[in-house]
């Protein structure tokens, strides 16, 4: 069975998971035999883990996650603090995928290597804070990753005083040969490609002699709420970003507080899970949504009904309930990049064409996520065409296959969505989930009621 090494062995939230997939080899993806009438719950988010996780190293005090996301992601995050010094413990907590997590601040200290993965959170977020340690921090990752640009950070590190070398790569690997200090002051960087950039230095200004006074100049910003989501996280921390205008944001030197997060459930995570609902008529219940948030996955509330969904809450539980037939949309999904997989399978299986736009930017996610899409849903008998900014898609009987995973999480799960109406796709690597949700099969097998059956 699936073991993944970023859940806990004894993880088991609903039962029986003798049903997982053999780690090697495709995963048959599970056809919906019926309307489904499923109530789940999801980890925690990614995003904000990993931000906190980050604060809470720089913080001037300990802090306390409670019920984090534990997956190849966040503990790639955890490992790296470790090793520049942060004390992070598991605790008991009340979350069945996994304990809190204790982080106790340390002396930031270089001469390490940082395994970054294929993490853009950690390869993004992290130079900044070893530019703070003293000593050299390199920066690797997995092959996918040295693919993955960094020269935005390898640049703005560099006009802050930081010596960084990457010979000339502008990607992985590179170094960052840390000080103990970062003087600070007026930036500029042109970060088009991911707001990760853009996160990775305000989460560290405050820790910067002088601060920050960071200017975007470029085309475009995408994905904005992830940087309103690291302002409102260090606002919790008593840290203001101040911002007069798009694009412009200023940090003033200061403390960063400890604190106690509740995190979020991931809410990306859980689209699958709800579209799944409109792929195969019935019901599907989210439990743990917040009242409110800045994850981009909340704007599923608003984009579903477009494909004909009905979105009803309680409280904390969102149900979304389909019929089975798809309606085709037209999208501009500038800020939710990250839903884009999951929404172009969706439409995959729509009864008109559809155009999904707004996603140039996510040519440069774990893969090319436009090419990826495109040909997999061609490669089971879809018509898909990449657009200078997004796909279009036009109905298409589609058949069983091999759905390629490209060590992209959000590829796997798009393969699911088609799986549920299309007898015969096999997942490349449905491990490829670990990144952001190891539970991934067991969660899909539970929501479809296969929990035990051989």
């Amino acid at each position: 069975m699936l073991r993944s090494p970023y859940s806990r062995p004894e993880f088991n939230p609903y039962g029986d998971d003798s049903s997982e997939p053999e780690v090697a080899g495709p995963w048959s993806a599970p056809r919906a035999v019926g309307p489904l009438n499923a109530e789940l719950s999801v980890p925690g988010s990614k995003s904000l883990t990993n931000r906190e996780l980050v604060l809470s190293a720089l913080a001037s005090e300990p802090s306390t996650l409670r019920a984090p996301l534990h997956s190849r992601d966040t503990n790639l995050m955890v490992e790296a603090l470790r090793s520049l010094g942060t004390t992070i413990v598991e605790q008991p907590g009340a979350s069945p995928f996994g304990g809190d997590w204790l982080v106790t601040p340390g002396e930031l200290t270089g001469s390490t290597t940082i395994d970054c993965g294929l993490a853009g959170t950690v390869m993004r977020f992290l130079p900044p804070v070893a530019a703070l340690a003293l000593g050299p921090t390199t920066f690797d990752g997995d092959a996918a990753a040295r693919r993955r640009p960094m020269n935005v950070t390898v640049s703005s590190l560099r006009d802050l005083g930081v010596d960084v070398a990457d010979e000339g790569r502008g990607a992985l690997p590179f170094s960052v040969h840390g000080s103990g200090r970062v003087a600070g002051g007026a930036l500029t960087v042109d970060a088009s490609r991911s707001s990760q950039f853009v996160s990775g230095l305000l989460l560290a200004a405050a820790r910067f002699e002088d601060g920050l006074d960071l200017t975007h100049e470029g085309e475009r910003l995408p994905s904005l709420p992830h940087i309103e989501m690291t302002i409102e996280t260090l606002a919790k921390r008593g840290v203001t970003v101040t911002s007069d205008k798009p694009g412009h944001w200023v940090v003033a030197p200061g403390v960063i507080a400890g604190r106690e997060v509740d995190i979020e459930p991931d809410l990306s995570n859980a689209a699958p899970f709800l579209i799944a609902a409109l792929v195969a008529g019935g019901s599907v219940s989210i439990t743990g949504w917040p009242a409110a948030t800045t994850q981009v996955g909340n704007d599923l509330l608003d984009l579903l009904p477009l494909f004909g969904a009905v979105v009803t809450r309680d409280g904390s539980r969102v149900t979304v309930t389909g019929t089975g037939t798809i309606t085709p949309v037209t999208l501009d999904l500038t800020t939710g990049g990250e839903l884009a997989p999951a929404l172009v399978a969706l439409a995959a299986l729509a009864t008109g064409t559809s155009e999904i736009t707004g996603i140039g930017h996510i040519r440069h996610h774990e893969t090319d996520r436009l090419a990826a899409l495109v040909a997999e849903i061609n490669g089971v008998g879809g018509n898909a065409t990449e657009l200078a900014d997004g796909i279009r898609i036009e109905p298409a009987p589609l058949h069983g296959g091999l759905w390629h995973t490209y060590e992209d999480h959000r590829m796997a799960t798009a393969g699911a969505i088609i799986g549920l109406a299309v007898p015969g796709v096999e997942i490349e690597d449905i491990r490829t989930t670990s990144k952001t949700l190891p539970e991934f099969a067991t969660l899909w097998q539970h929501m479809l009621g296969l929990m035990g059956e051989d």
